[in-house]
């Protein structure tokens, strides 16, 4: 899938992961809660240090996805959750949104099931996250008395890759093409495969073929800065720029149309 896909994959994760945590919220915290997901994150509210909630998925989907909250948020909701006066952050307030947010994961996992199959979730507050790699959706809660507060969503290349699969697999459905069995994907994947570069084609008239010589010159239709393609039974399946490794050509891939997966 392109990058457009991903992103739009993500975001009905968010939208579905919004809709639970914004219910398990007001049942824990007797005060309605709203969710949503963002365009783009509002930078501007975002105050205190980061507190992160890891999300580690396993089942018909694998990898791990983040919460990000910030120390005054998490002592608001935690002090609404334990039902006590507003407080200055503390461990307890992170530990009561951990259990919300594994109350969530319930939920989420109902309504993610229909589409990705078994879904479970361990919930876990981390330190020192790693935010290398990982897209990221901005979303904001808030309740009718306060303003909406930041979350952000990250999602860890693993995640993301499990969930764009599943959604290549069910297009791959729709589409009616047979989708790939990932257990019998395995028992050939060492099965050597032919493949080659194309610089460039052209077509010529049988008289100019027969006229070939050495030191003929044939024109082709692409020109110096454009992308090389590598080919699989005549499919693109990558473009990149000619390399010379060890003295042999080689191919330094700049660009996968789509999931070579997808075209097998």
């Amino acid at each position: 899938m392109d990058n457009r896909s991903t992103k739009q994959t993500a975001r009905e994760f968010a939208d579905a992961f919004t809709s639970s945590l914004a219910e398990a919220l007001t049942q824990a915290a007797g005060t309605p809660f709203h969710l949503k997901v963002l365009d783009n994150p509002d930078l501007g509210t975002r105050h205190g240090q980061p507190v992160h909630f890891r999300l580690t998925a396993d089942g018909a989907l694998h990898g791990e996805c983040f919460v990000e909250l910030y120390e005054p948020q998490v002592a608001e909701l935690g002090s609404k959750i334990l039902g006590e006066p507003a407080a200055a952050f503390r461990e307890d307030h992170s530990e009561a949104l951990t259990k919300v947010i594994s109350t969530a994961t319930a939920g989420l996992t109902a309504s993610l099931s229909a589409e990705y199959g078994e879904i479970t979730f361990k919930v876990e507050r981390i330190a020192d996250l790693a935010f290398g790699g990982m897209l990221v959706v901005p979303l904001a809660a808030s309740t009718e008395e306060q303003p909406e507060m930041p979350l952000l969503l990250y999602f860890d290349g693993e995640f993301l890759e499990a969930l764009t699969s599943q959604a290549a697999r069910k297009d791959a459905v729709g589409n009616g093409m047979t989708p790939l069995d990932p257990v019998n994907l395995k028992m050939v994947m060492d099965v050597e495969l032919n493949v080659s570069l194309r610089f460039g084609q052209r077509q010529l008239p049988l008289r100019e073929v027969l006229e070939l010589a050495s030191g003929s010159v044939i024109e082709l239709d692409r020109k110096v800065d454009d992308p090389v393609e590598l080919l699989l039974d005549g499919k693109v399946i990558a473009r990149g720029e000619a390399v010379i490794v060890d003295g042999n050509y080689g191919l330094r891939v700049t660009e996968v149309p789509q999931p070579i997966a997808a075209q097998i």
